[in-house]
């Protein structure tokens, strides 16, 4: 007879996917030979992978960390068979957090994450930085960011932040926040490096210094490259004035004036060098703000069509609302002439795609009651309004020019290390650092009480998400580039074939797998369920480790 005391059943989804990449990676080795625990049931890397289990465990809903997460899981099968699901406490859990804090979380990150970008050869030539803020819960201590010393000239930054309030890109004011700076690299989107920042903390400072860390940092590392600083607009000017000999490329913002000048131009004169995917780049170099760049005007044909649309709505509305304000103003009546040019005045400053034909005329009436004399000239009693409007059409073809377009800079002038066409390339790396904050953000990242006693764990858990996102970043690409080389596909969310499916849908793919365990007459045996085609299809590519976790032949 089954029943519920010799049958037990522990869901293993997707997570047999996640600890093959952590040994394939070997991180829980890396953490444990800078985080050394004696004498301790579980070591501080294997501590480190169940809060990265618990991360990568909710993939149709947000990230949620608590301690209980794998009591129900396989743990013997994803750590080994002397690890138990209750050796990982609050204790254990807080007392990892801390440590990672006390060793330095960009420290550790940085390293570890260096040693396995080279083994896996996952470093490009450049990086990618940008920040993004994460709402954070409950009161905390404030904490001072240690000074520079000569034994530690370049202190980490993450080891006294705190959550502050600051600009919220999710437009909560009432909340605290922690600001997460990323480094991504390589086509993997790899991430390179991670710091963790006080919530009040502004982009244009911290992305400039950053450059700089990483830097120092990868001149103390073996075999470790010589990075291009990769980023947004708001880098530009700190590093036109304070890059010194640091390879740089970023987007010009747009305030200033010679920007400004250069994407007006009509198209024919650009010498256009065409692209792939309706791109296409003209290149000149100059000194600027005293250094020699490289600048590259770029034209985007789908951009185009689409900025030019939302600027036409934008002269329609404008023209609807201001014509019907300048309605308004006709039937008003003014006292003084004054008050009517003040009005006029003000009225005029909204005229952005539009031009005004207006005049002030006098409100004229007879003095006295009855029919005026023949001779009697009419008095001026008030002033009224008169005006058209109509498109400025000079003003709007100006803007047409500059849609579609921007500037790209770089102080790297040699074009056999960086040819022109390359340049547009390697910023839209850009967007693997912006997916990866959409990954960690994920709406929401919501953690348990445990984790957030101190301060200081809350930059260290900042850094577990990072590996979170290293673990699927390097499970996506090594899957990819595995179905292209063989030549092999699965199917999509619209049940179509491909070979370049999101880790996200993969993971999806795995819902439901469990490890069934039957005792009978002292005999106990374990099966993995609810395994189809597809399932087994992707272990076999994850290799024999996975086979043996998933029980498959």
């Amino acid at each position: 007879m089954i029943t519920e005391e010799n049958i037990s059943g522990r869901v293993l989804d997707h997570l047999g996917l996640v600890a093959v990449t952590l040994e394939k990676i070997g991180l829980i080795k890396k953490i444990d030979e800078r985080l050394p625990l004696n004498k301790s049931k579980t070591t501080m890397g294997q501590r480190v992978a169940a809060m990265i289990f618990n991360g990568l465990g909710f993939i149709d809903d947000r990230l949620y960390m608590f301690p209980q997460f794998l009591e129900n899981k396989p743990v013997d099968r994803l750590f080994g068979d002397s690890v138990r699901a209750e050796h990982f406490n609050d204790d254990a859990l807080g007392l990892c957090l801390d440590t990672i804090h006390d060793y330095g979380v960009t420290k550790i990150f940085s390293e570890v994450a260096f040693m396995i970008g080279v083994e896996q050869k996952l470093l490009g030539r450049t990086f990618n930085i940008d920040t993004t803020s994460l709402k954070v819960y409950g009161e905390y201590e404030e904490s001072d960011i240690p000074e520079k010393t000569e034994l530690n000239p370049l202190p980490d930054p993450s080891s006294g932040t705190c959550p502050k309030y600051g600009y919220s890109k999710d437009h909560r004011l009432d909340l605290k926040q922690m600001v997460l700076n990323l480094a991504t690299t390589g086509k993997a989107g790899f991430p390179i490096w991670m710091e963790a920042h006080s919530g009040n903390a502004s982009d244009k400072k911290i992305l400039h210094e950053v450059a700089t860390r990483m830097r120092s940092l990868c001149q103390g590392i073996k075999n470790a490259p010589s990075f291009m600083t990769v980023g947004d607009s708001a880098i530009y000017d700190a590093c036109t004035k304070e890059a010194g000999d640091m390879l740089w490329l970023t987007r010009v913002p747009e305030r200033h004036k010679a920007v400004k000048k250069l994407l007006q131009y009509s198209d024919d004169a650009y010498a256009w060098h065409e692209l792939a995917d309706g791109y296409k780049i003209c290149t000149t170099e100059t000194r600027y703000r005293g250094v020699h760049q490289r600048w590259v005007v770029v034209f985007s044909k789908q951009a185009y069509a689409r900025e030019c649309k939302t600027l036409e709505k934008h002269v329609q509305e404008a023209e609807e609302r201001l014509k019907k304000e300048l309605w308004h103003l006709s039937n008003q009546f003014f006292h003084c002439e004054c008050d009517a040019k003040e009005v006029l005045k003000t009225f005029s400053k909204e005229l952005r795609y539009l031009v005004l034909s207006a005049t002030i005329e006098p409100v004229l009436q007879h003095k006295g009651k009855g029919r005026p004399n023949k001779d009697a000239k009419p008095s001026t009693i008030g002033f009224k309004i008169t005006g058209q409007l109509s498109r400025d059409e000079e003003k709007i073809a100006l803007l047409k020019n500059t849609k579609g377009r921007f500037l790209l800079a770089t102080n790297q002038l040699d074009r056999e290390v960086l040819p022109d066409e390359d340049i547009l390339l390697e910023y839209k790396g850009q967007s693997k650092t912006e997916s990866g904050f959409k990954f960690i953000k994920n709406d929401a990242f919501e953690v348990s009480s445990i984790f957030l006693k101190k301060p200081g764990r809350i930059s260290a858990l900042m850094m577990v998400m990072t590996l979170c996102l290293m673990v699927y970043a390097i499970a996506q690409f090594e899957l990819r580039s595995i179905l292209e080389s063989a030549q092999d596909t699965i199917p999509s969310q619209t049940k179509k074939e491909t070979a370049k499916s999101s880790m996200q849908w993969v993971y999806r793919l795995f819902q439901g797998i469990q490890v069934i365990t039957l005792t009978i007459q002292e005999v106990t045996q374990e099966i993995v369920i609810n395994l189809k085609s597809v399932q087994k299809k992707i272990i076999r590519h994850f290799g024999p480790r996975a086979m043996e976790i998933y029980g498959t032949s």
